[in-house]
């Protein structure tokens, strides 16, 4: 978010924090038999779309969302 333009930059700043905080929330309170690290990059790649489709960067929004969500993912529910 940082390198783009927005009139508002604090506001763009906190609505990218809030996003990512909510898909950390929707990867630790989700529950399936899959492995962590899978439920964190498909709920990821999910979250991160509609921000992707709005902001029409597709490739670093999509790409760190799916791979923080792996990560996340892996930490909150392991690598198995």
């Amino acid at each position: 978010m940082l390198p783009m333009q927005f009139p508002d930059k604090k506001i763009a700043l906190l609505a990218a924090f809030t996003s990512r905080f909510g898909i950390g929330l929707v990867i630790g309170c989700v529950q399936l038999p899959w492995p962590g690290w899978l439920i964190g990059i498909v709920f990821g790649l999910l979250l991160s779309l509609p921000e992707a489709l709005i902001t029409k960067a597709y490739a670093p929004i999509l790409i760190i969302g799916t791979i923080g969500g792996g990560i996340i993912g892996g930490i909150l529910h392991g690598w198995k």
